[in-house]
């Protein structure tokens, strides 16, 4: 079996709050706890357990496809599980840190409005922290390394530049914040895109 195929769980309002392994993906779908949420010609399908497992036996599996084996059969490992009765929200609060302020920014240059990739990108002080500026959500933003030395120890408008836009604290976001920045299945775009 390969362990390392991941499924996406949504609790019952169809909200991102985990993502598991093959082995939990099929206890879910087993003890009747979730049910599986299968993309097909641009709308879902819906299968329990059972029903799943009998879908996996009359389709052609494509090459690539997320397959395993069992004794009995192929099954092809669901990438995204709806649970039936879990509708509590995973809250976490978006830790400051540079990676965080990359995704923000959307890895911008908040001066020049050019992306780079994130080695030739700085955090920079808008209040350099000289002048009593913190290092916080509202006052740290994203700038590319000519931008940063053209600001220097300034402040944006005695550098005569102007930021794209007031950098302000990301909201508090559920568990998708976690998975930034690793591999995910391209079915999971859909229940992602509110990130």
């Amino acid at each position: 079996m390969d362990t390392s195929y991941q499924t996406l769980v949504l609790n019952r309002l169809w909200q991102a709050v985990n993502v598991v392994g093959v082995e939990r993906a099929f206890c879910l779908l087993a003890l009747d706890h979730a049910q599986v949420i299968f993309a097909e010609d641009g709308s879902f399908r819906m299968f329990d357990g059972e029903s799943w497992f009998a879908h996996c036996r009359e389709m052609e599996h494509e090459p690539g496809a997320r397959v395993v084996r069992t004794v009995s059969q192929k099954v092809i490992v669901p990438s995204v599980l709806l649970l039936r009765n879990y509708d509590r929200m995973l809250m976490q609060e978006m830790k400051f840190n540079r990676q965080n302020l990359l995704e923000r920014d959307e890895y911008k240059c908040q001066y020049c409005g050019k992306n780079f990739p994130p080695k030739d990108l700085n955090m920079d002080h808008v209040v350099p922290r000289d002048r009593g500026g913190g290092t916080s959500w509202e006052n740290v933003v994203i700038s590319c390394i000519r931008c940063n030395s053209k600001k220097s120890n300034r402040l944006p408008q005695e550098a005569g530049m102007r930021l794209l836009k007031q950098p302000k604290r990301p909201p508090c976001r559920p568990f998708v914040t976690s998975l930034y920045g690793k591999p995910m299945e391209k079915t999971w775009v859909h229940f992602l895109q509110g990130k």
